[in-house]
């Protein structure tokens, strides 16, 4: 390894660890700020989560980056989305949908019952349009003399196409 190597590879560890730290400090910050929402001390906080106070205390800094089952232990204890926690710490990409949900999460001005009502209203009416969406595509193919079950659309999605040899 040549010295110019060297300093690439040191340059680029050194912004790994940056991103991680970094990412570690924001799901710190991002938990911090529900648990002081949820109106719980970092000892409470540990306790339901059932890890260390130094540990969840070291989280919260952004000196120590949560596994997953540990960030579903504090999401399961401060009642918010596992998802939301694995979205912050960088674990998760953000699905469609998810920024009205952080919103209701994040927001400091409503109980946590209020957010899970939230929530809950929300998810209905994301299924409800669904449905909608899906009998209307259903009642255009019927129009058109096309039928589509669930078994037509998973072979229309796992065969290949038909190529015409002329």
């Amino acid at each position: 390894m040549s010295p110019d190597d060297k300093i690439a590879s040191v340059v680029n560890n050194d912004k790994i660890a940056e991103v991680v730290s970094s990412a570690a400090s924001d799901i710190g910050s991002f938990i911090r700020a529900q648990r002081e929402a949820a109106q719980v001390s970092v000892r409470q906080l540990a306790e339901k989560a059932g890890v260390s106070n130094p540990y969840l205390s070291q989280i919260e800094r952004g000196l120590r980056k949560p596994s997953a089952d540990v960030l579903n232990q504090i999401a399961k204890a401060l009642r918010v989305s596992a998802e939301v926690l694995y979205v912050q710490a960088g674990m998760l990409e953000p699905s469609e949908g998810s920024q009205v949900r952080d919103a209701i999460i994040g927001d400091n001005a409503i109980t946590e019952r209020q957010k899970q009502v939230l929530l809950d209203i929300y998810t209905s009416f994301c299924q409800q349009n669904e449905a909608e969406a899906e009998a209307e595509s259903g009642a255009q193919g019927e129009a058109e003399g096309v039928t589509t079950t669930p078994e037509s659309k998973f072979h229309a999605i796992t065969s290949e196409p038909h190529t015409s040899h002329s």
